[in-house]
């Protein structure tokens, strides 16, 4: 069942768990807020059981670009298209959230995956080389944030 992300009554629905419930449903919140006031979209989450092909196709890149395996299982993901770019979000049960941003714009195409650790959760091994910067959250708390540029077409 979907579940659309409330970020004024921030809710644990999905992803009970996590060992950092609270800090993911903040940053899950967090980022449903942001997609509400920049583009006027509902962020609305699936269950992994049912968002197979969305986690499937984040693993594909994470591999293809960098050999990265997430270890932690994912909770749930998405995917939508506002303006001209596709995104798609994966939330892990470690704290971690990964997304990817893809522009169907094929003259000037942006093209990257975002990680987003939540508050109280270790840097994952597999992240280990990427350099993580602090952003203050009213919904998350602490967010460390990180990214790469994607070459490849997917």
């Amino acid at each position: 069942m979907s579940y659309c992300v409330d970020f004024v009554n921030v809710s644990h629905v999905g992803l009970e768990s996590s060992p950092v419930v609270a800090a993911l449903a903040g940053l899950r919140a967090n980022e449903a807020r942001y997609f509400k006031n920049k583009y006027d979209h509902v962020f609305t989450v699936e269950p992994a059981a049912k968002a197979k092909k969305e986690i499937a196709l984040v693993h594909h890149i994470l591999k293809e670009e960098r050999g990265i395996v997430i270890e932690s299982p994912a909770l749930e993901a998405t995917t939508f298209q506002v303006e001209n770019i596709r995104w798609t979000y994966v939330f892990y049960e470690s704290g971690l959230a990964v997304n990817v941003l893809y522009s169907l714009d094929e003259e000037n195409p942006k093209r990257a995956v975002g990680f987003k650790l939540s508050d109280g959760m270790d840097i994952p091994a597999e992240l280990g080389s990427f350099k993580f910067a602090r952003q203050k959250s009213k919904l998350a708390g602490t967010i460390r944030g990180s990214y790469f540029i994607i070459k490849g077409e997917y």
